[in-house]
């Protein structure tokens, strides 16, 4: 039986080692920059996008995502028929944790506004509101499976941060499900209310 030693430096008198299952690449693939845009869709098949059985898994990067009003809700649909309706049936779950700048408020715990039960509407992928003065925004990621499956429903993940119309930083968790077994096939991205004054989307696929 050979001797594995172990130090801060290196692995040495190791006869073999098994194989390393790799965790797959991140392929970009399109970025969308907005300049006072009431929306940004992605749309397969458009504009050099792909959502389709290319990758089972794809991520967006939400990077500074600045609205134009006050206290509004970042959100998200997605569409059955090549973006020309954005009214997928879903049910999520949203939960954050914030902490106000003077340090007299904190929380932690279920957003049940934020939340949808079999709803057309689009996602909130925050749970309070993001202020628009000149340094607040958002950036966080959104996680989507398989959106392509002819099988099942298309789950997805977000994970976002962003500073909170009252000075709060908050972290804003929200998952669930596009309860369709039909192919989502574009994405849209908007403001609850006025438009996306800057910040840019990008789209990755997921070997």
């Amino acid at each position: 039986m050979a001797l594995i030693k172990l130090n801060n430096k290196a692995v040495s008198n190791a006869t073999s080692f098994g194989s390393i299952t790799s965790l797959g690449s991140m392929t970009f693939i399109k970025k969308l920059t907005a300049s006072s845009s009431a929306t940004l869709s992605f749309v397969d098949g458009t504009d050099g996008v792909v959502l389709d059985d290319t990758y089972k898994e794809y991520v967006f990067t939400f990077n500074n995502m600045h609205p134009a009003t006050n206290s509004v809700h970042f959100q998200f649909n997605g569409s059955t028929d090549g973006g020309s309706n954005y009214n997928v049936t879903k049910t999520t779950t949203n939960f954050s944790t914030l902490h106000k700048e003077d340090d007299s408020f904190t929380f932690l715990g279920y957003q049940a506004s934020a939340d949808l039960a079999q709803s057309t509407d689009f996602v909130r992928l925050n749970g309070n509101e993001v202020g628009a003065d000149n340094d607040q925004s958002l950036s966080g990621t959104l996680q989507l499976f398989n959106p392509s499956s002819s099988t099942f429903v298309k789950h997805f993940i977000s994970d976002c941060q962003f500073s909170e119309q009252s000075d709060h930083s908050e972290r804003a968790f929200v998952s669930g499900y596009f309860n369709t077994t039909d192919s989502l096939d574009a994405f849209q991205f908007k403001f609850s209310s006025g438009n996306i004054d800057a910040g840019d989307i990008c789209l990755y696929g997921i070997a």
